[in-house]
């Protein structure tokens, strides 16, 4: 399966280790990681709107960090993580 993160990007689901929250990045860890990531390479934006979440990959053990117009909940619902989890109970 495939997961739609905006615009014209898809990625496969296996390569998806977390989708956040961008209100999370007001941890200063959180902050840090973003910084340092984007200043080595690993960040791709999907588009120049402000982002409402990020997405955590990895492909060819290589992580790759997608920032995403969607909001983190719509991903989650597009991935059925959400549904997963819930029949778990």
């Amino acid at each position: 399966m495939f997961l739609h993160l905006g615009e014209n990007v898809v990625i496969p689901l296996k390569e998806v280790i977390a989708i956040f929250d961008i209100t999370s990045t007001s941890s200063i860890d959180t902050k840090s990681f973003l910084k340092i990531a984007e200043e080595e390479g690993f960040v791709k934006r999907i588009t120049n709107d402000e982002p409402k979440s990020f997405v955590l990959t990895e492909r060819d053990k290589k992580s790759i960090i997608y920032l995403s117009p969607i909001s983190s909940l719509t991903l989650a619902k597009r991935s059925c993580f959400i549904d997963e989890c819930s029949k778990g109970d």
